[in-house]
């Protein structure tokens, strides 16, 4: 079970007794925090459910320039955290943001919504461990206080926009800018330091969640028929070489899991 369909699953029958409120045991996940496990694949295989290694799907990108960033606007990618998505939870009648931190944050309290049973609610505080900085903080629902769990495009979408995704339909970037895939719930200072930036000009201080991110990077880039620059490929080259095993991950894949 998921850490997400565990937090569905405790509003319901939170629900059903008549409450106003649910929360989540804390200690009940795994933290991203740690080093990459190192599989059994080898690398450039296929790990036992399938999923691709990482540097063997870096190899399928193709490499080139960027291209110009003229035209370029968020509206491009459609409304912030629009539902109306077809991607994974899209359609569920939580805007895309509710679902990550559902996804990322753990021992959160959420106040169901009425006459909702699934998704459960709408996160009113939780703890975030920041996997770009291994920092934890308590994320508190509030106008001054929920800004400071930004929600992170593994691909920014500026960098998307210039490698690929002018050529994607309207649908196809609105999924980009709303796939799970592509989304880390995180702190203000290293979303505000990377902001387009690409793995060649910025990653992740916290050196343990390296391996993840630029996988992650590499799996949007498949998914979305995207390409790499020669120095972003060196440099995700570089950080897989110390993981050579590392997989890609999935859209379901989850910062924290309930076992």
């Amino acid at each position: 079970m998921t850490r997400r369909e565990a937090i569905g699953a405790a509003a319901a029958v939170m629900m059903i007794a008549g409450t106003t409120g649910c929360s989540i045991a804390p200690g009940s996940g795994e933290s991203v925090l740690a080093a990459p496990a190192s599989g059994t694949a080898a690398a450039g295989t296929e790990a036992g459910d399938g999923r691709r290694g990482a540097l063997a799907a870096l190899e399928q990108l193709p490499v080139k320039g960027r291209a110009p960033k003229t035209g370029y606007a968020r509206s491009q990618f459609g409304i912030a955290w629009t539902d109306a998505n077809t991607v994974l939870w899209g359609g569920d009648s939580l805007s895309t943001r509710e679902n990550i931190l559902s996804r990322d944050l753990t021992d959160i309290t959420c106040k169901p919504r009425s006459g909702k049973t699934s998704p459960p609610c709408v996160v009113q505080s939780g703890v975030l461990q920041d996997p770009y900085t291994a920092k934890t903080l308590n994320f508190v629902r509030g106008d001054k206080t929920s800004p400071l769990v930004p929600i992170d495009h593994a691909v920014s979408l500026g960098d998307a926009f210039q490698k690929g995704a002018q050529q994607l339909s309207l649908a196809e970037r609105i999924n980009l800018a709303n796939d799970p895939l592509n989304l880390v719930a995180t702190t203000r200072e290293p979303n505000s330091a990377k902001k387009d930036s690409d793995a060649a000009s910025w990653l992740p201080p916290n050196k343990a969640f390296r391996c993840n991110y630029v996988a992650r990077q590499v799996a949007v880039k498949v998914r979305y028929r995207l390409w790499v620059t020669r120095a972003e490929k060196e440099a995700i080259t570089r950080v897989l070489s110390s993981c050579s095993r590392q997989m890609l991950p999935t859209e379901a894949e989850e910062a924290f899991r309930v076992e």
